[in-house]
């Protein structure tokens, strides 16, 4: 019989990553599935290594789940292959790759190499998704707190955006610098960078991404310059991809560097996960990062 490894977070899913791990037992009931909570392992590249070669892992999780793998993997390539089912909230990879939650786990290693990195206080680390800045930083925040609160309940993130825009958010001005041109924005309502289509649980910021794109570019979009009135009213057309028509007040640029500066402390988000306080990102896209490596193996 084939042995399995789920390596599953328990915090995936609103704290439902087990459970959600679980439904593997129907999925693969011909198979010999050992459950091992990924948080607790402090070595993930010699825990992998430690397994014997005929052990299929999968990682099951959300978004942030393979954020923290492809980031305690320190940016290497596994040396085996790997494995994902879905058991998160958000799952905007998986809708980014065309896949629906309940599949089988399907092998991810072509996904997990050569990513973008994003540098926050100081701190770069490597993101799968995209970075959020503005009210999708701001719904994370509140989504988290309302997690502690509502014992596993799900988080709707577009009420929250709502309300937000309605009352509690305020947008702010910012500096953008895209591949060394700097642009002063009035009112941004966000300035997120896309590796991806999709981010906040289906939200299409930027339809034209793609992942595989032979120029490894990445998206960075700013909504700007509009009141509450029309932010309201064009805000749910993003789940569409639709805001792009709007280029009044939103803005699409293919980039391989970038940095955003807010003129006050927002929250921010990278493939979920948030940070608190944050003023100013940089980013670095897929290609520029092969760039780096090769001019450092050079040196």
């Amino acid at each position: 019989m084939e042995t399995c490894c789920i390596l599953y977070n328990p915090k995936a899913g609103n704290g439902r990553g087990l459970n959600e791990a679980r439904r593997l037992d129907s999925i693969w009931s011909g198979k010999s599935l050992d459950y091992i909570d990924v948080t607790t392992i402090a070595d993930i590249r010699a825990y992998l290594d430690s397994l014997p070669a005929e052990t299929t892992v999968v990682l099951a999780g959300g978004d942030g789940t393979l954020n923290h793998f492809i980031n305690d993997m320190g940016g290497g390539a596994p040396a085996r292959d790997i494995y994902y089912f879905a058991a998160g909230s958000g799952n905007d990879f998986l809708r980014d790759i065309g896949k629906e939650k309940g599949e089988p786990p399907f092998r991810i290693n072509e996904y997990i190499k050569d990513l973008p990195s994003v540098t926050v206080n100081g701190k770069e680390t490597l993101f799968i998704n995209a970075i959020g800045f503005g009210i999708d930083g701001y719904c994370c925040e509140v989504g988290d707190e309302m997690r502690k609160k509502s014992n596993g309940k799900p988080v709707n993130y577009t009420s929250i955006a709502i309300k937000g825009l309605l009352y509690d958010f305020k947008p702010t001005d910012a500096t953008v610098i895209i591949d060394g041109n700097e642009t002063r924005y009035k009112k941004v309502w966000i300035a997120p960078t896309m590796h991806g289509r999709f981010y906040g649980g289906g939200m299409i910021a930027a339809p034209e991404q793609r992942r595989d794109a032979p120029d490894g570019k990445f998206s960075v979009v700013i909504w700007h310059g509009s009141g509450k009135l029309k932010t309201l009213m064009v805000f749910p057309s993003i789940f569409k991809g639709e805001h792009v028509k709007h280029t009044e007040c939103i803005d699409i640029v293919k980039a391989d560097e970038v940095t955003v500066k807010f003129d006050k402390p927002c929250a921010l988000q990278i493939d979920g996960e948030t940070i608190l306080g944050v003023t100013e990102y940089s980013a670095k896209s897929s290609a520029r990062m092969r760039e780096e490596r090769a001019a450092a193996q050079t040196t």
